[in-house]
């Protein structure tokens, strides 16, 4: 478990973090999600020993990051956004290299390189040099050394960037398989990917902390509207004239009509309506074939938790540079 509590970094008078505070459970994986330059990395490197904090707190398996920090580290394997290789070394002597710095037992480093390998599966490039390596490759290369110290704790920061589809596939099925060992920390810019992995997600905008929840519940909470998804069986000009009666019913759109089914999609003002709006259906011999909610997907979530800090943050920043009415001097109705 990880537990990271008002966290702030500053870099000179600029703050990249602010006060953040969250938890990553016991075999989790969390979702750590933001647009460029809010934070994501920052953060990452704070979390991971790596990068100091200005203030807050980190403790990893019950050492604090700063006070216990080769016991924190011992427990933390660690993916940067662009992995940490030796160009001019080999696969296979890297991988040996870097359980020798993370401090693996002598008699267990040949086994935790093999298994690391098989699991990115470029056993087949141990003897390659990695400079001569692919993107992808490399990528996998600095995946199979975050693996190596059997660590509690994954800090994945951008882990499939320069796989291809199938590749792509197998980190994530691997990320899953690594949920029963670990913890997980995974940031990254492809949605899907979070979604399909991630059931609880950070989501960080300008250095401060926007949402906080499962992916289920961001989807279903932060739609502005409720709406509904509606097909019925009947007349379209019959179904149309009752929802239009139904006091609740805002808007219906995206209205179709074939094989004697309309579907549409029905603004309500509240969840009381669909009961009102199955209730009037039914009674005009009206067969509902589907009535669902409509939600919001990971991606729209997204950009709408972003776009709404952006539009504070612009406001804020309008605020301040506007005169300050109570300090400012007061005209003498004498000298008018």
């Amino acid at each position: 478990m990880v537990e990271i509590k008002h966290l702030t970094r500053y870099y000179g008078k600029n703050p990249a973090v602010k006060n953040i505070s969250f938890e990553i459970q016991d075999h989790e994986i969390l979702g750590f999600l933001g647009p460029n330059g809010a934070g994501k990395s920052t953060t990452m490197n704070m979390i991971a020993g790596y990068l100091p904090s200005t203030s807050g707190t980190v403790v990893v398996n019950g050492y604090d990051i700063t006070e216990q920090a080769v016991e924190a580290k011992k427990c933390i394997g660690y993916l940067p956004e662009i992995p940490p290789v030796y160009p001019e070394m080999r696969v296979e002597e890297y991988l040996r290299f870097v359980a020798g710095l993370k401090g693996v037992k002598r008699k267990d480093v040949p086994a935790q390189i093999e298994k690391a390998m098989e699991r990115l599966q470029i056993t087949d490039m141990r003897h390659r040099l990695i400079r001569n390596l692919s993107k992808g490759y490399k990528q996998r290369v600095g995946f199979a050394q975050a693996l190596l110290g059997d660590p509690k704790i994954l800090i994945l920061d951008e882990p499939t960037v320069g796989l291809d589809p199938a590749q792509v596939s197998e980190v994530r099925q691997l990320i899953l398989d690594l949920k029963k060992d670990h913890s997980i920390i995974f940031s990254s810019h492809i949605l899907a990917e979070v979604s399909a992995v991630c059931e609880r997600v950070v989501i960080i905008n300008k250095g401060e902390i926007q949402a906080i929840d499962t992916i289920e519940n961001l989807e279903r909470t932060m739609a502005a509207d409720k709406q509904l998804r509606l097909t019925v069986e009947g007349d379209k000009d019959k179904v149309m004239r009752l929802l239009k009666d139904i006091r609740g019913v805002q808007d219906i759109a995206d209205v179709t009509a074939e094989d004697k089914q309309v579907s549409c999609r029905v603004k309500i003002a509240s969840d009381a309506v669909r009961n009102e709006i199955m209730s009037v259906l039914i009674a005009n011999d009206c067969n509902i074939v589907e009535i669902s909610a409509v939600k919001l997907d990971l991606e729209q979530v997204f950009l709408k938790v972003t776009s709404r800090s952006q539009k504070k943050s612009s406001l804020e920043e309008l605020l301040e540079e506007m005169p300050d009415e109570s300090s400012a001097p007061s005209e003498d109705p004498s000298e008018a």
